[in-house]
């Protein structure tokens, strides 16, 4: 269970003091990094107890990975009981991985940000945060500030699907549906932090959120028995699972946790997934920018991938570049019809984010970029539950 050593920045490589709580670089705005000494987690013995471990409160979900957390989590953690996600085999290809993030505390995979995040502020002091989110981050944040006696103000799009409203009135936050994008929510975040006493816990814009997220590519790995899939297929709007992942593997490689596996030890080619009417990151790597641009007019059903200007897209066309994979966007019609795909073929109600990733490898196999002989983890980033009036009027339902 490491001390946190200092954190540092993604894009100019300065260390900050870990013992404040820290936004962003001080010199150039970019993302901080936790960094720990790792050394006394170095070794196969250590991973290995992990896998031994008794299946217990202790030893489920994030806490597994304590080893590779910081020591707070592990001493006064805000949970709920996030992490310890099934890795489900599809039923029509025996290389395919579905990583069912809907399994999560709120139903996604914002549980495990969030859960590190306000454990966190709580240990920082803060009394007060300001999350803006596409919807699914507004909840978990509410559920774990509530768990962690925080103040929680959300702001949303007005027409973020209703489970996401419900879930952070109900957890006693308070909650601003704002006309416009989740770009003008931060904006606002922004305008009115300091007058307010708020901390704000926007994505990248902390360095804890990073921690909880990287906690999935340690779980796939390990699911996988300690070895590299071919590929990884992520929804990408803020991106925070796709860099933390690609962070775990850099710490399992210093730790020595990786067994050589089919690919002989070479980590995953990243894809990015975006959906075509809200497609920044997409568009920045098919014109061979190290960054996006602002997306106007985004518009898609799958409303956790409305994100018109990720804050760390260098940070995902990079990892994208190393990784040797590619960035996707897929029609609303596309994913909608992955959606009713893997419903009735596997039994997997996706979110629509989740979809997009499944219409992605269909995609990718299609243009020969995969074979149907690649182990692939495609994420489900959340429970299609959550989004059932969003799915109702797509069906063409009437309430």
């Amino acid at each position: 269970m490491p001390p946190i050593a200092h954190l540092e920045c993604s894009r100019c490589h300065a260390q900050l003091d870990a013992s404040l709580p820290q936004t962003v670089c001080q010199q150039c705005a970019g993302a901080l990094y936790v960094r720990y000494d790792l050394s006394a987690a170095t070794g196969k013995a250590v991973r290995d107890s992990i896998s031994r471990a008794p299946q217990n409160r202790t030893s489920l979900g994030m806490a597994r990975y304590n080893a590779v957390l910081p020591d707070v989590y592990r001493d006064a953690p805000v949970t709920l009981g996030e992490g310890s996600t099934p890795m489900l085999p599809s039923r029509r290809n025996a290389n395919v991985f579905l990583k069912e993030e809907g399994a999560n505390p709120t139903g996604t995979f914002k549980a495990r940000g969030l859960a590190l995040a306000m454990t966190m502020a709580r240990h920082y002091g803060i009394g007060k945060v300001a999350v803006p989110s596409a919807g699914n981050a507004g909840g978990a944040a509410a559920a774990y500030a509530a768990a962690a006696g925080i103040e929680a103000h959300i702001f949303m799009p007005k027409d973020v699907p209703l489970a996401n409203q419900v879930e952070c009135l109900a957890y006693g936050a308070h909650m601003t549906l704002v006309d416009g994008l989740i770009s003008d929510c931060a904006r606002i975040v922004a305008e009115r932090k300091q007058a307010e006493g708020w901390f704000d816990l926007s994505t990248l814009k902390e360095p804890f959120r990073i921690e909880g997220k990287k906690t999935m590519g340690y779980e796939l790995v390990e699911q996988l028995g300690w070895t590299y899939p071919d590929a990884v297929f992520y929804p990408t709007g803020g991106g925070v699972g796709l860099i933390g992942m690609w962070k775990a593997f850099e710490e399992m490689e210093e730790l020595g946790w990786i067994n050589t596996g089919k690919n002989g030890g070479k980590r995953p080619k990243m894809i990015a997934i975006q959906a075509a009417g809200c497609a920044p990151v997409a568009r920045a790597w098919d014109e061979h920018q190290p960054v996006s641009r602002m997306y106007e007019n985004a518009a898609t059903f799958a409303s956790g991938l409305r994100v018109p200007k990720p804050y760390g897209d260098y940070l995902i066309l990079d990892i994208v570049k190393k990784s040797g994979g590619t960035v996707v966007a897929l029609t609303d019609d596309q994913i909608f019809a992955s959606q009713r795909d893997w419903a009735s073929q596997e039994g997997l109600f996706l979110s629509p984010e989740g979809a997009a990733a499944t219409a992605a490898y269909d995609h990718l196999l299609a243009t020969g970029f995969l074979s149907s002989t690649d182990r692939v983890v495609i994420f489900n980033t959340g429970s299609g539950n959550k989004y059932t009036d969003v799915v109702a009027h797509a069906l063409g339902l009437k309430s």
